[in-house]
């Protein structure tokens, strides 16, 4: 079967990122397309692609008969016009997180995508795909140390920009906790509670963080997050799972540790970028494998309005310090 054809929509930080990936990393596919209307931009991110052709829109891509998939990697605010773009091209589609940043857009794209009548989309929530989450949810499933009672979940960044709000604490870093909580327990967040800790005053003065954020689930199981985006000395994301009859942990960093002089040290992570690699390396594979097969292997647009709603909640919680429910529509038989 000969490779299938990716265009990259979106060609910033992420996007560039995927461009290398695909091309260098990922069996079966190549980058056909590189779609960004900033053309320079454009045209660095495809250099490092041989042969890939830039475009200013997706529409002309596909008008151009560039590719076979397609894969969304512009902030989220811009999703929804080119989902739908691609959802009528018949156009298997790899949306890096939020589906949408809101439930109504993510509902007009579950519509979408039922009158085509087919799952075409898998939203990018590359932590399903990494060895410690797998491994953790298998635990977890099997019982091996009894039931799951809580999970405390640690999501650190060095910094952020300035433009980085209180609300994106919940839209663009609690989110992935939002997606994995779900996963690892196979049960909805019901409810999501926020809590201030004492503000780090080396952040920006319009921050309030970090935060503690409380998922309870459906099931009963509270997870507690700590959000933590100004914590300088690296990127750092752990799990720790509390079992009736033991603890499991995830996500501590290895490699070398140096004793010297009295002390000791090591390294931690500075980016998403090597803390996930070979996360976001396993969901495109598995993504481009399927792909071929007209199928999806990773979470779907439902699993992406799922997270939507339950952003929207976890937004009212931090603006009003109160306990908010989340409330779901009834999951249509298309996506069982």
């Amino acid at each position: 079967m000969s490779d299938l054809r990716v265009g990259v929509v979106g060609a910033g930080l992420m996007g560039a990122d995927h461009v290398v990936r695909i091309q260098k990393r990922t069996a079966g596919a190549t980058v056909s397309a590189v779609i960004d209307p900033d053309a320079p931009r454009a045209e660095a991110a495809a250099q490092t692609a041989a042969g890939s052709a830039t475009f200013p829109s997706l529409t002309a891509a596909i008008e151009a008969d560039s590719m076979d998939a397609v894969l969304i990697a512009t902030p989220g605010q811009f999703h929804l016009p080119d989902l739908l773009v691609a959802l009528e091209a018949k156009l298997p589609v790899l949306c890096e997180k939020p589906l949408t940043p809101e439930p109504e857009s993510a509902i007009k794209v579950i519509e979408a995508e039922i009158a085509g009548g087919a799952k075409l989309i898998q939203v990018g929530f590359m932590r399903r795909f990494d060895p410690g989450y797998m491994e953790l949810r298998d635990i977890v499933a099997q019982q091996l140390y009894g039931d799951l009672l809580a999970l405390r979940c640690q999501h650190r960044n060095p910094s952020v920009p300035e433009g980085y709000t209180n609300e994106m604490l919940i839209n663009d870093s609690v989110v992935h906790e939002l997606d994995v909580v779900r996963y690892l327990t196979d049960s909805p967040v019901a409810a999501v509670d926020i809590r201030y800790l004492k503000r780090n005053t080396s952040n920006f003065e319009h921050l309030h963080e970090p935060i503690l954020a409380f998922l309870e689930t459906k099931s009963g199981v509270v997870a507690d997050v700590e959000m933590n985006v100004s914590v300088k000395f690296g990127y750092q994301v752990k799990t720790e799972a509390v079992f009736e009859n033991g603890v499991v942990e995830i996500g501590r960093t290895s490699g070398t540790t140096v004793w010297s002089e009295g002390r000791y040290s090591g390294t931690e992570h500075m980016t998403f970028k090597t803390r996930f690699k070979e996360a976001f390396e396993n969901e495109l594979q598995c993504w481009v494998n399927a792909a071929k097969n007209g199928t999806i292997d990773g979470p779907s647009a439902w699993d992406g309005y799922l997270v939507a709603e339950a952003c929207k909640a976890g937004v009212q919680a931090i603006q009003t310090g109160k306990r908010v429910e989340v409330n779901y529509l009834p999951k249509p038989d298309f996506y069982e």
